[in-house]
């Protein structure tokens, strides 16, 4: 991903409408999602700094990396966070024929409800990359597309940690979906910005709930 709007522009938000990219209200809520888990040892860390400021997020997470990992997903469960779908296999949707796409959705589904009994029609397409034609196919099965309001870029190793967290908190506002990675990727800079987020957050009076 070499470019990327660290702010979703209007514009785009306004395109794709079909697409969820916030969730406006008057509650100061604000939604906390990470992509690519579960991932040992950063996704433990990641429900710990949570558990510490008493959030809820929602976790997109990897068919494969779910099947790599059964035990950490679970603890996700257990801990009162929403479920994603991420694809199987975090394929681009741009470069993927829409049959090979949509198998990839429902491969992933098929794990999180038959071996784990969660049904989740929350999808977030990888790299945010998604043909109209598999976009089309998803919401008619039901699925709600979550995109974003702000992007942290933890995911960018040629940005600071410092500007990670600027992404942020200088983007955040009621009704955001922000983003973050509990990857290996992106850990250096997801355990500086994280528990700062947190913090700032919380000072700031904002609600942390979960997508449904």
């Amino acid at each position: 991903m070499s470019f990327y709007w660290v702010k979703t522009n209007t514009f785009i938000k306004k395109i794709f409408y079909k697409y969820c990219w916030d969730i406006p209200n008057n509650e100061k809520k604000i939604y906390l999602t990470f992509d690519d888990g579960p991932t040992p040892q950063v996704t433990d860390w990641v429900l710990a700094e949570l558990k510490k400021h008493n959030a809820k997020a929602t976790f997109f997470c990897i068919g494969k990396n779910i099947d790599s990992n059964p035990e950490l997903f679970q603890k996700i469960k257990s801990e009162n966070h929403s479920i994603g779908n991420h694809t199987m296999n975090h394929i681009n949707g741009w470069k993927s024929e829409t049959s090979e796409y949509i198998k990839n959705v429902k491969k992933c589904a098929e794990i999180l409800s038959q071996k784990y009994l969660t049904k989740s029609l929350l999808f977030r397409p990888p790299y945010g990359k998604i043909k109209k034609e598999q976009s089309k196919i998803l919401l008619k099965l039901g699925y709600k597309i979550i995109m974003w309001d702000v992007l942290s870029a933890d995911f960018d190793q040629k940005i600071s940690p410092e500007r990670c967290l600027k992404n942020v908190t200088k983007n955040v506002k009621p009704g955001s979906v922000i983003v973050f990675h509990d990857s290996v990727k992106a850990s250096p800079n997801l355990k500086f910005a994280l528990p700062r987020t947190l913090s700032f957050l919380k000072e700031k009076g904002y609600v942390f709930d979960v997508l449904n």
